[in-house]
């Protein structure tokens, strides 16, 4: 096979500008980032109890159903 028959993307010289977002947290496609202060950040620990807290419920839950 040749490369000479690849297709070729033509790209458009002046293409339309890209809309600049000053702050990142702020473009369209982030829906739930937030931005902290440095040292605001989550302790890693809500995550781990959440976790844990979740699945104790649903084991609980579970442990209803006859069966």
């Amino acid at each position: 096979m040749s490369v000479q028959n690849a297709p070729v993307q033509h790209v458009p010289e002046h293409s339309a500008p890209q809309p600049v977002y000053p702050d990142p947290a702020r473009r369209p496609d982030v829906l739930l980032r937030v931005r902290r202060a440095p040292g605001q950040e989550p302790s890693a620990w809500w995550f781990i109890g959440a976790f844990a807290g979740f699945s104790g419920a649903v084991t609980a839950l579970l442990s209803l159903i006859p069966g």
